[in-house]
Parts: structure tokens; sequence; C-alpha cells
């Protein structure tokens, strides 16, 4: 039994999966709206949640979130579970699947066996679209991969129920009603863009948004005296890989969100908002650029940075760019 579910890759998982699940109930909307509305442009750097023992930094909000923020906006109804029993989450898997009804799930990407091996990591934060089951064998749409995928039984119960940072736990979710569901409007887009930047300017602690940034900056200062030059240089590698490879990281980030204001210029008829998705690019630009020159220092090859301090002044410089761009982001939508 396979559903007739049109598989479409795309940049980021959990845009991917949230695209696809709404186009199978006749919902069309672009990747980046679905970035866009589900508030997804984010910062946060916190030393006391750790990856492989090194502070996260992260560019998106939580796994979930985008997902929950669409739904709610457009009015559809949705239904997740977490489960601590393997058997029963996948009895619900098998229960909710064979309904017709495609279903999100949490994955860890370490034993994805379709993943080649060097992009295999302890990342527990992957989604993929359950959308059928032949024998043993389920069928997987992975927004990060070109063609629909295969995974036996076994394979997925491993990888919902994968250990470290952030179990997945078994979690599924997928839409339960589009009877309420409310079309596209203005004041949906409105909304989703000033709690962007609600969430990149004011949240009261300093690990969040643009704070975030700033505050990494200053970490960065110190992590010599803090970790020592090897703990020093893994805490740098770390952030470059979140930054260039787990998820979309920081700059792909930055250029989808880039995308969806120019959609939402042309919906809003603001061409403000396409002038600070030109803005946004160039702060996209700014994080390649510190990722760039960061792996070099890192490698010990010969570049423009020399010293942490330096690393930290192209952070402090991307915080003061972030903070102009979603200042006057947060006043053209108020005032449009």
């Amino acid at each position: 039994m396979e559903l007739k579910f049109e598989h479409k890759p795309a940049g980021h998982c959990e845009n991917g999966v949230v695209r696809n699940l709404l186009k199978f109930y006749g919902v069309d909307l672009s990747e980046p709206m679905i970035f866009g509305l589900g508030s997804g442009i984010f910062f946060s750097h916190m030393p006391f949640y750790k990856m492989h023992g090194m502070p996260i930094t992260s560019f998106r909000p939580l796994p979930g979130e985008i997902f929950s923020r669409v739904t709610k906006l457009l009015g559809i109804k949705v239904k997740r579970y977490k489960f601590r029993n393997q058997k029963r989450a996948m009895d619900k898997l098998d229960e909710i699947l064979f309904q017709g009804i495609p279903v999100g799930v949490l994955v860890g990407v370490y034993h994805l066996p379709y993943f080649p091996k060097e992009y295999r990591f302890h990342f527990n934060a992957h989604n993929i679209c359950v959308i059928g089951k032949e024998g043993d064998d389920y069928i997987v749409s992975d927004p990060v991969v070109i063609d629909k995928c295969r995974l036996s039984s076994n394979a997925l119960r491993i990888v919902r129920f994968a250990k470290g940072t952030y179990p997945p736990m078994g979690r599924m979710y997928y839409i339960k009603s589009v009877e309420k569901m409310r079309p596209l409007d203005a004041e949906m887009i409105k909304k989703a863009i000033l709690r962007a930047c609600n969430r990149m300017l004011r949240i009261p602690f300093p690990m969040f948004g643009v704070k975030g940034i700033n505050y990494l900056s200053k970490r960065v200062r110190r992590w010599e005296k803090i970790y020592g030059e090897k703990g020093a240089a893994l805490n740098l590698a770390q952030v470059i890989r979140m930054l260039e490879e787990i998820g979309t990281g920081g700059a792909g980030f930055r250029f989808m969100y880039s995308a969806f204001l120019q959609e939402a210029s042309e919906i809003l008829k603001n061409p403000e908002l396409k002038q600070l998705s030109f803005e946004l690019t160039e702060a996209g630009d700014m994080w390649r650029d510190f990722a760039y020159h960061s792996a070099r220092f890192f490698k010990k090859r010969e570049g423009e940075i020399e010293t942490y301090d330096q690393i930290a002044d192209k952070l402090a410089a991307i915080a003061r760019k972030e903070k102009d761009i979603f200042t006057k982001l947060e006043k053209t939508v108020k005032c449009g």
C-alpha cells in the first residue's frame, strides 16, 4: 500500500515535510512561505544544552514548531504523539497510515541506511514522512533526498528511538482535518513576521535571537581560557557544523527567509519588504563568510582570521546587521 503522495525535495526537512503534507490535502504553498509562516528564522547558543559534550548553537526553532505554527495559522487540525513503548509507536503508525493518512515522524540521522556514511551523524531532529508500507518495508518521503526511500520496520523503529541529545521518542504527527482551514491572507503573514521579529529581538534571555549572537561572540573571546587550545577548536568546529551541515544552517535559513519576504512583499504590496529581503541576503552572506574563514582558521590554513577575537568580531558585526534588519522589519509590518 502506497499513498498518492507527491514527493518533492526541499532545502530543509521540516519545511519539506510540512509543505508536502499540505500539498496532499490540496494546499499548495512554497517552501519559503512555509518557513516564513512558521517563523522559522532564529538563533540560539545554549551552553547548558550539549551535543557531543559541547554547547549547542542552533539556527532553527525546536523541531515541530514550524508544523505547529503553520497549521495553527491556517486553522488546520493536527494530532501529535510521542511514546515510551516502541511497539505501541509502530502499531499507532500503522493504524494511522492504513487509514490513508501520511504521517510525519521525527528520527535520528545516524542510523538512516539510505544516507551516505559521510552524512551520518548523531542528530535526532530530522523529519521524514511515512507514506506507505509493503510487507515489512515502509515507504518514506525524505525531503532532503531526491527519490522516495524504503526502510525496514526494524530500521524505522531504530531511528524513531535513537539515543542521545533530544531523543525523538517515537514522535509522530499528521493532519487530522482541513475542514476549518482558512485561506492564506495578509494578516497571517504579518502575524508570522512579527513573531519572528519578537523572537529575534525580545526574548529576555541572553542566549537567544540577536542577543544570542552577541552572547556567542563574547564567549568565543574567552574560549581558549575556558577550554584550552584543543577545546576551543572543537567548539568552533561544532558551531561551523551547526551552521553549514546540520539542517539548512544559518546562512541557508537567511536566504530562505529572504525568499519568503519577497513573496510577502507581493502579497502585502509592500516594496520595503523586498528591500529588507536583499539586506537579509547580505546577512546570509556574512554567515557564509564567517563559516568559510572560521573553517580555514580551524584547519590552521592561512587566511584573514588569525585569532578568536577576529572570529568574535565577525559575529558581533552579524549581530548588528540582524538587529538592524529585524528592527526595520518589525516597524515596516506594524506601519504597513
